[in-house]
Protein backbone atom coordinates (compact mmCIF):
# COMPACT_ATOMS: atom_id res chain seq x y z
CA UNK A 1 0.00 0.00 0.00
CA UNK A 2 1.09 3.41 -0.71
CA UNK A 3 1.18 6.22 1.48
CA UNK A 4 1.53 9.73 0.39
CA UNK A 5 1.86 12.60 2.48
CA UNK A 6 1.32 16.22 1.63
CA UNK A 7 4.37 18.13 3.04
CA UNK A 8 3.14 21.56 1.55
CA UNK A 9 1.24 22.70 -1.83
CA UNK A 10 2.47 26.17 -2.26
CA UNK A 11 4.43 27.39 -5.01
CA UNK A 12 7.78 29.13 -4.12
CA UNK A 13 7.57 31.64 -1.30
CA UNK A 14 4.77 30.05 0.46
CA UNK A 15 1.05 30.97 1.73
CA UNK A 16 1.46 33.56 2.49
CA UNK A 17 4.75 35.14 1.54
CA UNK A 18 6.62 36.90 3.59
CA UNK A 19 6.84 40.58 1.43
CA UNK A 20 3.29 40.18 -0.17
CA UNK A 21 0.31 41.56 0.73
CA UNK A 22 -1.98 40.49 -2.02
CA UNK A 23 -5.37 39.43 -1.27
CA UNK A 24 -4.62 35.65 -0.27
CA UNK A 25 -1.48 36.15 1.82
CA UNK A 26 -3.77 39.33 3.97
CA UNK A 27 -6.51 36.95 4.71
CA UNK A 28 -4.04 33.91 5.55
CA UNK A 29 -2.05 36.13 7.91
CA UNK A 30 -5.20 37.29 10.02
CA UNK A 31 -9.02 35.73 9.54
CA UNK A 32 -8.13 32.98 7.26
CA UNK A 33 -4.95 30.92 8.57
CA UNK A 34 -6.26 27.81 7.28
CA UNK A 35 -5.13 29.04 4.21
CA UNK A 36 -1.44 28.94 5.01
CA UNK A 37 0.13 26.47 3.13
CA UNK A 38 4.04 25.30 2.68
CA UNK A 39 5.96 25.33 -0.50
CA UNK A 40 5.74 22.04 -2.48
CA UNK A 41 7.15 18.72 -1.06
CA UNK A 42 5.28 15.46 -0.60
CA UNK A 43 6.58 12.18 1.54
CA UNK A 44 5.81 8.46 -0.13
CA UNK A 45 6.18 5.29 1.70
CA UNK A 46 5.23 1.63 0.92
CA UNK A 47 5.55 0.08 4.22
CA UNK A 48 4.71 2.88 6.50
CA UNK A 49 8.16 2.78 7.92
CA UNK A 50 10.80 3.91 5.38
CA UNK A 51 10.04 7.14 3.03
CA UNK A 52 10.54 9.34 0.43
CA UNK A 53 10.71 12.86 -0.11
CA UNK A 54 9.59 14.18 -3.51
CA UNK A 55 11.58 17.11 -3.69
CA UNK A 56 12.72 19.10 -0.86
CA UNK A 57 11.05 22.61 -0.16
CA UNK A 58 12.64 25.52 1.58
CA UNK A 59 9.98 24.61 4.13
CA UNK A 60 11.19 21.57 5.29
CA UNK A 61 12.69 21.74 8.48
CA UNK A 62 9.08 22.59 9.69
CA UNK A 63 7.42 20.38 7.73
CA UNK A 64 9.33 17.67 9.20
CA UNK A 65 8.78 19.06 12.65
CA UNK A 66 5.15 18.73 11.67
CA UNK A 67 5.04 15.71 10.35
CA UNK A 68 4.65 12.71 12.71
CA UNK A 69 5.36 10.08 10.12
CA UNK A 70 8.73 11.66 9.56
CA UNK A 71 9.92 11.91 13.20
CA UNK A 72 13.04 10.24 14.64
CA UNK A 73 12.68 6.55 16.27
CA UNK A 74 11.69 7.38 19.72
CA UNK A 75 14.68 5.99 22.18
CA UNK A 76 17.15 6.77 19.44
CA UNK A 77 19.31 9.59 19.93
CA UNK A 78 19.81 9.69 15.74
CA UNK A 79 17.39 8.96 13.50
CA UNK A 80 15.76 9.64 10.51
CA UNK A 81 12.92 7.08 8.91
CA UNK A 82 13.88 9.52 5.48
CA UNK A 83 15.48 6.77 3.29
CA UNK A 84 15.87 8.85 0.09
CA UNK A 85 14.63 12.22 -1.73
CA UNK A 86 13.83 12.34 -5.44
CA UNK A 87 13.99 15.44 -7.20
CA UNK A 88 12.09 16.84 -9.77
CA UNK A 89 13.49 19.72 -11.23
CA UNK A 90 16.61 21.88 -10.22
CA UNK A 91 14.03 25.03 -8.44
CA UNK A 92 15.13 26.64 -5.36
CA UNK A 93 11.73 25.19 -4.47
CA UNK A 94 12.73 21.91 -4.84
CA UNK A 95 16.68 21.99 -3.95
CA UNK A 96 16.66 24.22 -1.14
CA UNK A 97 15.27 21.89 1.35
CA UNK A 98 18.25 19.38 0.94
CA UNK A 99 20.37 22.44 3.15
CA UNK A 100 17.88 20.79 6.14
CA UNK A 101 19.42 17.61 6.15
CA UNK A 102 22.90 18.04 6.60
CA UNK A 103 22.87 16.23 10.31
CA UNK A 104 24.93 13.74 9.42
CA UNK A 105 21.45 10.78 8.52
CA UNK A 106 22.63 9.38 5.79
CA UNK A 107 20.15 9.06 2.93
CA UNK A 108 20.18 8.84 -1.04
CA UNK A 109 19.45 11.55 -3.33
CA UNK A 110 17.82 10.61 -6.78
CA UNK A 111 17.49 13.22 -9.46
CA UNK A 112 18.30 13.69 -13.64
CA UNK A 113 21.98 14.23 -14.21
CA UNK A 114 21.49 17.80 -14.80
CA UNK A 115 20.50 18.54 -11.61
CA UNK A 116 22.78 17.03 -9.86
CA UNK A 117 25.20 18.42 -12.45
CA UNK A 118 24.04 22.29 -10.91
CA UNK A 119 24.12 20.73 -6.98
CA UNK A 120 27.91 19.72 -7.78
CA UNK A 121 28.57 22.97 -9.37
CA UNK A 122 27.65 24.90 -5.95
CA UNK A 123 29.78 24.21 -3.26
CA UNK A 124 27.01 24.94 -0.84
CA UNK A 125 25.44 21.66 -1.24
CA UNK A 126 29.31 19.37 -0.69
CA UNK A 127 27.80 19.75 2.95
CA UNK A 128 25.87 16.62 2.21
CA UNK A 129 28.66 14.87 2.32
CA UNK A 130 28.69 11.31 -0.50
CA UNK A 131 29.65 9.31 2.35
CA UNK A 132 26.07 9.78 4.30
CA UNK A 133 24.46 11.11 0.79
CA UNK A 134 24.90 9.02 -1.83
CA UNK A 135 23.62 10.56 -5.13
CA UNK A 136 22.16 8.88 -8.12
CA UNK A 137 21.08 9.70 -10.93
CA UNK A 138 17.67 8.97 -12.62
CA UNK A 139 17.43 8.46 -16.64
CA UNK A 140 14.32 9.17 -18.23
CA UNK A 141 11.84 6.74 -19.28
CA UNK A 142 13.70 3.93 -17.36
CA UNK A 143 11.89 3.13 -14.24
CA UNK A 144 14.29 2.23 -10.88
CA UNK A 145 13.31 0.97 -7.54
CA UNK A 146 15.04 2.86 -5.11
CA UNK A 147 16.81 1.04 -2.26
CA UNK A 148 16.31 1.10 1.53
CA UNK A 149 19.11 2.29 3.89
CA UNK A 150 20.32 -1.27 4.11
CA UNK A 151 20.04 -1.80 0.38
CA UNK A 152 16.79 -4.25 0.34
CA UNK A 153 14.12 -3.11 -2.06
CA UNK A 154 11.79 -0.50 -1.44
CA UNK A 155 9.09 -1.74 -2.69
CA UNK A 156 8.25 0.93 -4.89
CA UNK A 157 8.94 1.83 -8.40
CA UNK A 158 9.79 5.27 -9.72
CA UNK A 159 9.65 6.11 -13.65
CA UNK A 160 10.47 9.78 -14.43
CA UNK A 161 9.34 10.87 -17.59
CA UNK A 162 9.81 14.54 -19.20
CA UNK A 163 7.13 17.07 -19.32
CA UNK A 164 7.57 20.58 -21.17
CA UNK A 165 8.90 23.09 -18.73
CA UNK A 166 11.86 25.08 -18.26
CA UNK A 167 15.08 25.49 -16.24
CA UNK A 168 15.96 26.55 -13.52
CA UNK A 169 15.20 30.51 -13.52
CA UNK A 170 18.28 31.32 -11.59
CA UNK A 171 20.51 29.84 -14.50
CA UNK A 172 18.52 32.18 -17.25
CA UNK A 173 20.87 33.86 -19.88
CA UNK A 174 23.78 31.00 -18.27
CA UNK A 175 26.00 28.47 -19.46
CA UNK A 176 24.04 24.85 -17.58
CA UNK A 177 26.68 22.68 -16.20
CA UNK A 178 25.73 19.80 -18.21
CA UNK A 179 25.58 22.36 -21.45
CA UNK A 180 23.23 20.71 -24.19
CA UNK A 181 19.48 21.05 -24.36
CA UNK A 182 16.92 21.15 -21.58
CA UNK A 183 15.94 17.36 -21.65
CA UNK A 184 15.67 16.29 -17.83
CA UNK A 185 14.53 20.29 -16.92
CA UNK A 186 11.70 19.44 -15.69
CA UNK A 187 10.59 15.41 -14.34
CA UNK A 188 6.89 13.86 -13.70
CA UNK A 189 7.01 11.21 -11.92
CA UNK A 190 5.20 7.57 -11.65
CA UNK A 191 5.08 6.35 -8.58
CA UNK A 192 3.52 2.26 -8.05
CA UNK A 193 3.72 0.04 -5.09
CA UNK A 194 5.05 -3.24 -6.74
CA UNK A 195 3.12 -5.27 -4.22
CA UNK A 196 -0.18 -4.04 -5.16
CA UNK A 197 0.28 -2.53 -8.35
CA UNK A 198 -1.16 0.61 -7.40
CA UNK A 199 0.63 4.20 -8.46
CA UNK A 200 -0.32 7.93 -8.91
CA UNK A 201 1.47 10.58 -10.96
CA UNK A 202 3.43 13.75 -9.60
CA UNK A 203 3.73 17.01 -12.05
CA UNK A 204 5.03 19.98 -9.95
CA UNK A 205 5.62 21.79 -12.88
CA UNK A 206 4.04 21.57 -16.68
CA UNK A 207 4.38 24.18 -19.00
CA UNK A 208 1.38 22.27 -21.61
CA UNK A 209 -0.45 18.65 -21.71
CA UNK A 210 0.71 16.87 -24.36
CA UNK A 211 -0.92 14.13 -25.99
CA UNK A 212 1.78 11.75 -25.00
CA UNK A 213 1.15 12.76 -21.30
CA UNK A 214 -2.59 12.47 -21.67
CA UNK A 215 -2.07 8.66 -22.48
CA UNK A 216 -0.04 8.70 -19.71
CA UNK A 217 -2.35 10.08 -17.13
CA UNK A 218 -5.77 8.41 -18.33
CA UNK A 219 -7.22 5.71 -15.60
CA UNK A 220 -4.86 7.33 -12.96
CA UNK A 221 -5.70 6.75 -9.36
CA UNK A 222 -4.42 10.06 -8.10
CA UNK A 223 -2.74 12.79 -9.59
CA UNK A 224 -0.60 15.42 -8.62
CA UNK A 225 -0.44 18.22 -11.04
CA UNK A 226 1.21 22.02 -11.75
CA UNK A 227 -1.78 24.39 -10.16
CA UNK A 228 0.84 27.15 -9.67
CA UNK A 229 -1.74 30.31 -11.07
CA UNK A 230 -5.60 30.22 -12.34
CA UNK A 231 -4.42 32.63 -15.65
CA UNK A 232 -1.78 32.79 -17.46
CA UNK A 233 -1.28 36.65 -16.73
CA UNK A 234 -1.92 36.23 -12.82
CA UNK A 235 0.75 37.79 -11.83
CA UNK A 236 0.84 41.00 -13.93
CA UNK A 237 -3.03 41.70 -13.73
CA UNK A 238 -2.22 41.42 -10.07
CA UNK A 239 0.53 43.74 -10.11
CA UNK A 240 2.51 41.53 -8.43
CA UNK A 241 5.39 40.88 -11.26
CA UNK A 242 6.17 40.88 -14.62
CA UNK A 243 6.13 37.25 -16.08
CA UNK A 244 3.45 35.24 -17.48
CA UNK A 245 2.52 31.41 -16.20
CA UNK A 246 3.74 30.05 -19.37
CA UNK A 247 7.35 31.83 -19.19
CA UNK A 248 7.76 30.52 -16.05
CA UNK A 249 7.24 26.78 -17.16
CA UNK A 250 3.96 26.74 -15.83
CA UNK A 251 0.46 26.07 -17.61
CA UNK A 252 -2.77 27.87 -16.28
CA UNK A 253 -5.73 26.02 -14.38
CA UNK A 254 -8.23 27.68 -16.44
CA UNK A 255 -8.98 28.45 -19.72
CA UNK A 256 -9.03 26.59 -22.95
CA UNK A 257 -5.43 25.02 -23.06
CA UNK A 258 -5.45 25.37 -19.36
CA UNK A 259 -4.89 21.91 -17.08
CA UNK A 260 -8.48 21.47 -15.78
CA UNK A 261 -9.91 21.28 -19.96
CA UNK A 262 -7.03 19.58 -21.09
CA UNK A 263 -6.97 16.53 -18.20
CA UNK A 264 -10.96 16.58 -18.25
CA UNK A 265 -12.41 13.04 -19.49
CA UNK A 266 -9.42 11.23 -18.67
CA UNK A 267 -11.38 9.12 -15.70
CA UNK A 268 -8.86 9.89 -13.57
CA UNK A 269 -9.74 9.19 -9.60
CA UNK A 270 -8.51 12.04 -7.40
CA UNK A 271 -7.18 15.38 -8.94
CA UNK A 272 -5.11 17.56 -6.69
CA UNK A 273 -3.36 20.74 -7.48
CA UNK A 274 0.29 21.13 -6.15
CA UNK A 275 2.23 24.05 -6.40
CA UNK A 276 -0.10 26.67 -6.37
CA UNK A 277 1.30 30.12 -6.50
CA UNK A 278 -0.56 32.73 -3.29
CA UNK A 279 -1.38 34.64 -6.22
CA UNK A 280 -4.01 32.12 -7.23
CA UNK A 281 -7.52 32.89 -6.36
CA UNK A 282 -8.40 29.41 -6.58
CA UNK A 283 -6.99 29.32 -3.04
CA UNK A 284 -9.87 31.41 -1.55
CA UNK A 285 -13.12 29.21 -0.50
CA UNK A 286 -16.00 30.30 -1.84
CA UNK A 287 -14.43 32.37 -4.67
CA UNK A 288 -15.70 31.62 -8.67
CA UNK A 289 -12.37 30.27 -9.09
CA UNK A 290 -12.45 27.62 -6.39
CA UNK A 291 -16.50 26.69 -7.17
CA UNK A 292 -15.09 25.99 -11.02
CA UNK A 293 -12.15 23.41 -9.91
CA UNK A 294 -14.28 21.75 -7.26
CA UNK A 295 -17.38 21.52 -9.62
CA UNK A 296 -14.44 19.97 -12.55
CA UNK A 297 -13.65 17.24 -9.46
CA UNK A 298 -10.31 19.09 -8.39
CA UNK A 299 -8.92 19.39 -5.35
CA UNK A 300 -6.84 21.58 -3.27
CA UNK A 301 -4.97 19.90 -0.78
CA UNK A 302 -4.01 21.29 2.90
CA UNK A 303 -0.45 20.49 4.70
CA UNK A 304 -0.02 17.35 6.78
CA UNK A 305 -2.94 15.56 3.94
CA UNK A 306 -2.79 11.75 4.15
CA UNK A 307 -3.57 10.31 0.89
CA UNK A 308 -3.60 5.99 0.79
CA UNK A 309 -3.29 4.14 -2.25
Amino acid sequence: MLRVVVLGAAAGGGVPQWNCGCAVCRKARSENQELQSSQASIAVSADGEHWYLVNASPDLRQQLIATPQLHPRAGQLRHSPIAGVILTNGEIDAVAGLLSMREGSPFTLYAHERVLAILRSNSIFNVLGENNVKRRPIEVDRAFEPALPDGSPSGMEILAFAVPGKGAWYLEGKAHPTGGDSAGDTLGLRILDKESGRYFYFLAACARVTDDLKSRLAGAALVFFDGTVWRDDELIAAGLGTKTGQSMGHISMSGDQGAIASLAGLDIGRKVFFHINNSNPALLHGSEERKALEQAGWQIPADGTEITL
